[in-house]
């Protein structure tokens, strides 16, 4: 076996997870949480009154639904469903064009005020594609592949990768298998001759492991998995994923 190709987790990998909810107070605007449901309020209280504490109610069951199918069937509802589901729990309905409005000022939320890139990754990025194809392997949690690859193109990381698996485009998440195969395929490669980097044990280290792929837990900015990882290495910082992986691609 060779190591022909490196994909990545995107959230807490390359980007630090919620480090835009400083930007935002810094804005004065609502954290994301508030946010959306602030959004899904204004929607329907301008065709009828609605309390607000009714519509928060109904988003937090409709997201309590997504984190089961998420996390135990590993499918990512999309916004357009999740928040179908917010409305039927409301026994409410928009528009078609105020629901696309809607729908499209969730998924730019994190793309307007986005999260910072983690310290050292265009290096790595960099160096790596020099030896290896690369790819995302991410789940789309709210702002859409589309969006993912904006955030990407922000911080001039998009033209390092030659794949992108994003779950809302898959029809799966991860540790589900067609995750990496649709990356395996983009690439050109068997998913053997991949390396895998992510900061979570389960979907980053079990998912690629299962498949016959090799997997690096990232803990820079998420540690919690790091005592009880199978991982093959464990990266604390992008300055040192060139040579993980190159040591990894000797051993292969």
């Amino acid at each position: 076996m060779t190591i022909k190709a490196v994909t990545f987790d995107l959230w807490d990998t390359i980007v630090h997870d919620d480090s835009d909810e400083r930007k935002r107070a810094a804005k004065g605007l609502r954290t994301k949480r508030e946010e959306r449901r602030h959004q899904v309020w204004e929607a329907l209280n301008e065709q009828a009154p609605i309390d607000p504490g009714q519509v928060s109610l109904a988003y937090d069951t409709a997201e309590a639904g997504f984190n089961v199918v998420w996390k135990e069937c590993h499918i990512n509802w999309t916004v357009d469903q999740r928040l179908r589901v917010v409305l039927n729990g409301l026994g409410r309905s928009l528009g078609e064009e105020r629901f696309a409005r809607l729908v499209e000022a969730h998924g730019r939320m994190e793309v307007e005020v986005a999260p910072d890139p983690i310290e050292g990754i265009g290096e790595a990025l960099e160096d790596l594609a020099g030896r290896y194809k690369l790819s995302i392997v991410s789940d789309a949690i709210v702002t859409p592949g589309t969006g993912l690859r904006e955030i990407l193109e922000q911080y001039d990381l998009k033209k390092h990768f030659s794949g992108f698996a994003f779950s809302d485009e898959v029809g799966h998440s991860k540790p589900h298998r067609s995750m990496f195969d649709t990356a395996a395929a983009q690439l050109g490669v068997d998913v053997t001759e991949i390396v895998h980097i992510g900061d979570r044990d389960h979907n980053d280290v079990k998912g690629p492991h299962a498949i016959g792929a090799k997997a690096v837990l990232f803990v820079a900015t998420r540690p919690d998995d790091r005592d009880s990882t199978t991982a093959d290495a464990i990266c604390e910082h992008h300055k040192d994923l060139p040579d993980i992986i190159d040591r990894i691609a000797a051993q292969a």
